[in-house]
């Protein structure tokens, strides 16, 4: 299962954590992780990239974590996307993905 875990503070979003394998299909072939990856990682890269937050990212195999360290007011609109998109993905995939928010 892919547990996704939203971290907050003070009613804002600051980062996610995505990890595991749907094993939905053998590795490579399966489209509910490429799903989470693609949109995880469009995320982050939009936010150390496009808007330039900075912001502690960690990534391996089945593995992305990033926690914005400056305001993270900016990256709402991006966070709370990739949040309710993985949770629509939660709807259908029930037993492949887990999202989960955190104050922190």
């Amino acid at each position: 299962m892919i547990k996704v875990n939203f971290y907050k503070a003070d009613n804002c979003l600051i980062g996610f954590e995505a990890k595991g394998h749907s094993m939905s299909a053998p590795h490579g072939e399966d489209l509910i992780c490429a799903f989470v990856s693609s949109a995880c990682l469009m995320a982050a890269n939009t936010i150390t990239d496009v808007i330039h937050l900075k912001a502690v990212a960690e990534a391996d195999d089945g593995y992305l974590k990033l926690m914005i360290k400056n305001s993270a007011n900016s990256a709402q609109d991006i966070l709370n996307g990739l949040k309710l998109h993985l949770s629509e993905l939660q709807k259908d995939y029930p037993e492949n993905i887990n999202v989960i928010i955190s104050e922190v």
